[in-house]
């Protein structure tokens, strides 16, 4: 069982400002510090006005209300629906967000093209990045991400340039995911992305990763345990909370009377959604089931052509929805699904989606193995089904449609767990803590 760093404690009934209140207290108790200028190098950076994951923006308005700034630099892209976020002249474009400085820059428009082509836009950024990074003046901290890996270099390359301490962020392992997955199979490419990645972890000042899992297999890597930090991402237990009212996702949908299940998420290969259309196609008679799926990606053509061709009538591709109105999302569904390939290494990740799913109290069915299965188990919070087993998913979402009250109580459970561990405003803090340490050593 792999431990939950925390600082958490149950919160229910806060009202929206309770978050900065609550950052507020954190202040107080851990003392103010210095102001810190952090620089954020991240292709794929979300504002809560597109699809994705916003756990870098909540970061950055985490860090401005301590007195501190997160400049981030990011493509001009977004990278699940692969379409332009701004249109501009020349190399960058500065935006203002919610008074944090984002500064949109060139990134090949080539992502959903191919993974040859994905490879070669991962590239343009990088270069376009570090052009623009040399123009962010006064930084005490260079912060880079990955996957993609090689943004990550453009931040230690600025890093190095500007003699500041370089903090190396793992939010999924590359090159191994891909290499699992049968994606990247030339010797010779995977020998140079596996010593680039051994570079990046010896080179950074320090590591941050979002999985217990990641962590041992970066120590395994022959990287000192000292040097690797794990806070768990957790997420916004007031955005998305059991209160919240799904009744026009509902209606737009017409899913009225129908037995919800839901994926929110991206729709790749590594999503393995067409086991959720043989599930489907299992449970075709089942009139009062339906599947909605809410996302984009690279197979979003193909899934559809699959669906069409199983003349499925229980499976809506629902579209995108920015970050701010998931909650409403969520909250339209009876249970939600995490899904992943049947790939081992999957089994080392930690799905935001899942700690959404959970803190707007909803039931998980979760095909992945691993670290977070462990994390649902204790929090009697769901149903493992086998990952890539159609059958047992199709059973179990079944089972689950005629089964109200023991949907409620591990939805209940999921709510009640997620707010004593993965509260994000705590994680934020404990992020904001290890930020100090490094600029300060």
């Amino acid at each position: 069982m792999y431990p939950i760093c925390c600082l958490g404690r149950s919160r229910e009934g806060f009202d929206l400002n309770e978050f900065w209140k609550h950052s507020e207290r954190i202040k107080s108790k851990n003392g103010g510090g210095s102001h810190m200028k952090i620089l954020l190098i991240n292709q794929a950076f979300v504002s809560p006005d597109e699809p994705g994951h916003t756990r870098h923006y909540e970061l950055a308005r985490f860090l401005k209300s301590r007195g501190h700034q997160l400049v981030i630099i990011a493509s001009d892209l977004n990278y699940q629906t692969g379409q332009k976020i701004v249109k501009h002249r020349g190399l960058k474009v500065e935006q203002d967000i919610d008074g944090i400085t984002v500064i949109r820059t060139y990134i090949l428009p080539a992502l959903h093209r191919s993974y040859f082509w994905r490879i070669i836009s991962f590239f343009s950024f990088m270069v376009s990045s570090i052009w623009v990074a040399l123009g962010v003046k006064d930084i005490d901290l260079v912060m880079g991400t990955t996957p993609p890996i090689f943004q990550a270099f453009s931040a230690w390359f600025i890093s190095f340039l500007r003699r500041k301490p370089f903090l190396l962020e793992v939010r999924d392992l590359w090159p191994e995911f891909i290499v699992a997955m049968g994606v990247f199979n030339n010797p010779i490419l995977i020998k140079m992305a596996r010593w680039l990645e051994k570079f990046l972890y010896s080179k950074s000042t320090h590591i941050l990763v979002n999985s217990p899992a990641y962590a041992a297999y970066i120590e395994n890597k022959a990287i000192d345990p000292a040097k690797i930090t794990f806070i768990p991402y957790g997420t916004d237990v007031e955005m998305f909370h059991p209160l919240v009212n799904g009744s026009t996702i509902r209606l737009s949908l017409n899913l009225d009377g129908k037995f919800v299940v839901l994926y929110a998420g991206a729709l790749g290969q590594a999503n393995d959604i067409t086991t959720i259309l043989r599930a489907a196609d299992r449970l075709r008679n089942e009139n009062e089931i339906i599947f909605v799926l809410f996302g984009d990606g690279k197979e979003r053509l193909n899934l559809a052509r699959e669906k069409d061709r199983l003349q499925l009538k229980n499976v809506v591709f629902a579209g995108i929805a920015p970050k701010k109105e998931m909650p409403q999302v969520m909250a339209a569904a009876d249970v939600c699904l995490a899904i992943l390939q049947n790939v081992p290494m999957f089994r080392t990740t930690y799905p935001n989606k899942v700690f959404d799913y959970m803190s707007a109290g909803k039931a998980t069915v979760l095909a992945i193995d691993g670290v977070i299965r462990t994390v649902i188990e204790e929090a009697h919070a769901g149903i493992f089904v086998t990952p890539g087993n159609d059958e047992e998913l199709a059973k179990t979402v079944l089972d689950l449609s005629r089964d109200p009250t023991r949907l409620k109580e591990m939805g209940h459970n999921a709510r009640q767990y997620l707010v004593k561990h993965l509260d994000r405003r705590d994680k934020l803090a404990d992020t904001l803590v290890l930020f100090e340490k490094l600029v300060r050593s």
